[in-house]
């Protein structure tokens, strides 16, 4: 399992105006240079492939090279993209019609390419990290046993039917009324035939040097390979069919920390940082000016409790941390103001949010959370694990001196090398205490903020939490005829979060990104990409 969509780098902070876009910056004035080159910062992507890449470095080289379904409005509603249409009659089964397209190699991009991306990604042998994206599709359960050393018995999806070259069906186990706007996510992108060893070969196998080339159906194809820890490179494509790119192509340098990018950025070295490291937030105004900019995200950050581990086993003890942290404090004192303090389950830019739904558990009370931490049993010592590659040591230690002073505890932070270290010691139950977790929605939907991360099998539960009743609401929710009946169903599942608070919400992000002298219209989405489609060179 792995957290999707989850930022390298430090917390990125939100503004709260739900529907708003991605705000763009650098004007209209001078000219511009259609094939000039941006270079955009990133992280060293896990993967480079539609069906296993979940977190954003990966997200935002895909975005480039492939042209999605659906994406999203200013409403956040989903609209057709490399799809002509995707229809339903009972939220159950969905028609989805292709328009014409064009993979970077000649294939024409048909029904056949997303059957093949899909079965190969859901199929459970293949170890893909975004397979659990088909769970609701038909036919799931066969290629996924229980048992992870049987063999599968089926080898593709029953609930995908191909009707013609641009046209294919996709009926799932149970209605789901957001399931079009599931379509977004990078788990849904097709691939080409050239993809695999044998594209009839059942089950399909992907050609081991594929990610490292990627072939897609978008604005920009690879130019040469992925070099590790270095640099991927991206040109634009003559024969993309949808809205044609500003630039010529882009670079996107790889950097194990984000001091060494924000540097860069100084140095017009580089064009655009998607996250202004915590430590220059309170000079970023006069470093950049008006090339540091600010947008709206999807990011929630929270501390997430061992709930299997005795210490935290009790939620008096989980809520009476939550009381003794004052989170207005971290953010003015640590993030300079530039995220909003989280009092809910669930971001502000997606319909249903209500603001401090976590209620009197989120409430700063110290005093009270003495006596009720006292009167359970807290543990005498707590420490706090994060992933030192993060940036994330500042608010650590603020948090736990917090802790020290309101519950009269001992606390540390404990940093691991990588969030992946820090996910496989969680996995293994291993002594890592409370520990810090970032999600970015995946499509919007308050669904995408409860079911992953507090299901009881939810992909990304990493902390042992289970509650039948609210399994049951959340797929009422799922099953509902209407976005509004579904969000009722939802709003009461997260009052159960509340009552059990089995992590901690700390804080909305937002985009705070900079940009060099050299580009103009630099824009970020939802989903912590930058926008490829406005960002133009400045001539």
């Amino acid at each position: 399992m792995q957290v999707r969509r989850l930022a390298a780098w430090a917390a990125l902070p939100l503004t709260v105006a739900l529907g708003l876009s991605a705000c763009g910056t650098g004007g209209d004035s001078g000219s511009t240079n259609p094939d000039g080159v941006v270079s955009i910062g990133i992280a060293e992507p896990q993967h480079l492939l539609p069906g296993n890449t979940n977190e954003t470095s990966g997200s935002q080289v895909l975005a480039a090279l492939y042209s999605p379904l659906v994406d999203f409005d200013e409403a956040n509603k989903p609209y057709e993209v490399a799809a002509e249409s995707i229809t339903t009659t009972d939220n159950k089964t969905w028609t989805v019609k292709l328009k014409d397209g064009t993979f970077h190699n000649g294939e024409p991009v048909n029904a056949d390419s997303y059957l093949n991306s899909w079965n190969y990604a859901a199929y459970g042998p293949n170890k893909q990290d975004n397979g659990f994206f088909f769970e609701r599709v038909e036919g799931y359960k066969d290629l996924n046993p229980s048992d992870a050393n049987a063999t599968p018995s089926a080898k593709t999806l029953s609930g995908l039917k191909k009707v013609d070259d641009k046209t294919f069906t996709i009926t799932l186990s149970e209605p789901f009324s957001e399931f079009k706007a599931l379509l977004g996510y990078t788990a849904f992108y097709p691939l080409p035939k050239a993809a695999f060893e044998d594209p009839a070969a059942s089950p399909l196998v992907l050609k081991k040097d594929f990610e490292q080339a990627p072939i897609g159906n978008g604005p920009f194809k690879m130019k040469g390979a992925w070099q590790h820890d270095s640099k991927i490179e991206v040109e634009r494509f003559a024969d993309f069919k949808g809205a044609a790119p500003k630039i010529g192509g882009v670079t996107f340098p790889i950097y194990q920390n984000s001091q060494a990018e924000y540097a860069d950025l100084q140095a017009n070295n580089l064009d655009v940082v998607k996250t202004i490291p915590t430590e220059a937030l309170s000079t970023v105004q006069g470093d950049l000016g008006d090339r540091f900019q600010q947008s709206p995200a999807s990011t929630f950050q929270f501390l997430a409790f061992p709930t299997f581990d005795p210490r935290f086993s009790k939620p008096e003890v989980r809520k009476a941390i939550s009381q003794a942290i004052d989170r207005e404090e971290i953010v003015n004192a640590v993030f300079q103001g530039s995220q909003k303090a989280a009092y809910s389950f669930v971001s502000p830019v997606v319909a249903g949010y209500r603001d401090k739904s976590c209620g009197a558990a989120c409430d700063f009370k110290p005093a009270e959370a003495k006596a009720a931490y006292a009167a359970a049993g807290g543990p005498k010592s707590l420490n706090i694990s994060y992933n030192a590659d993060g940036g994330h040591k500042q608010w650590v230690d603020a948090t736990c001196n917090q802790l020290k002073a309101n519950l009269g505890v001992e606390c540390v932070g404990t940093p691991e090398a990588k969030f992946a270290d820090l996910l496989q010691n969680v996995e293994d139950k291993k002594d890592v205490g409370m520990f810090r977790m970032g999600w970015v929605m995946d499509y919007p939907s308050m669904e995408n903020y409860l079911n992953p991360l507090y299901s009881t099998n939810g992909s990304s539960n990493y902390y042992g939490y289970s509650n039948a009743e609210f399994d049951n609401l959340v797929k009422q929710g799922s099953a509902a005829a209407t976005s509004d009946e579904a969000i009722k169903k939802y709003q009461q599942a997260e009052d159960l979060l509340a009552r059990d608070m089995p992590v901690l919400p700390l804080r909305f992000g937002q985009n705070n990104f900079g940009h060099s002298t050299k580009v103009k219209n630099v824009s970020m989405d939802l989903f912590n990409r930058v926008d490829l489609n406005k960002i133009e060179v400045v001539s």
